[in-house]
Protein backbone atom coordinates (compact mmCIF):
# COMPACT_ATOMS: atom_id res chain seq x y z
CA UNK A 1 0.00 0.00 0.00
CA UNK A 2 1.31 3.26 -1.25
CA UNK A 3 1.98 6.18 1.73
CA UNK A 4 0.35 9.60 1.19
CA UNK A 5 2.59 12.19 1.41
CA UNK A 6 0.80 15.09 4.10
CA UNK A 7 1.86 18.20 3.76
CA UNK A 8 0.25 21.67 5.09
CA UNK A 9 -1.72 24.17 2.72
CA UNK A 10 0.20 27.55 3.17
CA UNK A 11 -1.97 30.95 3.23
CA UNK A 12 -1.28 33.24 -0.23
CA UNK A 13 0.09 30.24 -2.30
CA UNK A 14 -2.41 28.75 -5.28
CA UNK A 15 -3.38 25.14 -5.79
CA UNK A 16 -4.15 22.90 -8.68
CA UNK A 17 -4.51 18.91 -8.76
CA UNK A 18 -3.17 16.65 -11.20
CA UNK A 19 -5.04 13.44 -11.91
CA UNK A 20 -2.36 10.60 -12.92
CA UNK A 21 -4.56 7.64 -12.58
CA UNK A 22 -7.52 5.55 -10.90
CA UNK A 23 -6.12 6.88 -7.36
CA UNK A 24 -3.45 9.05 -7.85
CA UNK A 25 -3.98 12.48 -7.57
CA UNK A 26 -0.60 14.95 -7.57
CA UNK A 27 -1.54 18.84 -5.59
CA UNK A 28 0.62 21.37 -7.21
CA UNK A 29 1.56 24.78 -5.69
CA UNK A 30 2.84 28.20 -6.86
CA UNK A 31 3.32 31.65 -4.87
CA UNK A 32 2.19 33.84 -7.55
CA UNK A 33 -0.65 33.39 -9.73
CA UNK A 34 1.18 33.77 -12.93
CA UNK A 35 3.43 30.76 -12.01
CA UNK A 36 0.27 28.81 -11.33
CA UNK A 37 -1.85 30.14 -14.50
CA UNK A 38 1.55 29.31 -16.79
CA UNK A 39 2.08 25.93 -14.95
CA UNK A 40 -1.82 24.92 -14.98
CA UNK A 41 -1.82 25.71 -18.77
CA UNK A 42 1.16 23.45 -19.55
CA UNK A 43 -0.39 20.55 -17.88
CA UNK A 44 -3.65 21.11 -19.72
CA UNK A 45 -1.66 21.47 -23.04
CA UNK A 46 -0.43 18.23 -21.71
CA UNK A 47 -3.49 16.64 -22.29
CA UNK A 48 -3.58 15.96 -18.27
CA UNK A 49 -6.40 15.84 -16.03
CA UNK A 50 -6.28 19.01 -14.19
CA UNK A 51 -8.46 20.74 -12.00
CA UNK A 52 -8.09 23.86 -10.63
CA UNK A 53 -8.17 24.94 -6.87
CA UNK A 54 -7.24 28.71 -6.56
CA UNK A 55 -5.69 30.72 -3.57
CA UNK A 56 -6.13 28.99 -0.47
CA UNK A 57 -6.83 31.58 2.68
CA UNK A 58 -6.54 29.12 5.48
CA UNK A 59 -10.03 28.37 5.26
CA UNK A 60 -11.18 27.88 1.96
CA UNK A 61 -9.88 28.48 -1.40
CA UNK A 62 -10.64 31.38 -3.44
CA UNK A 63 -10.12 33.29 -6.51
CA UNK A 64 -11.77 29.72 -8.04
CA UNK A 65 -12.29 30.91 -10.98
CA UNK A 66 -10.07 30.15 -13.85
CA UNK A 67 -9.39 31.85 -17.51
CA UNK A 68 -7.58 31.18 -20.55
CA UNK A 69 -5.00 34.21 -21.23
CA UNK A 70 -5.50 35.49 -24.07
Amino acid sequence: MARKKHFTKTPGLYFFNIKMGHNNTITISRKTKEAAEYAFSNYLSQKKDAEWLGKWDGKKFVETEWKIAS
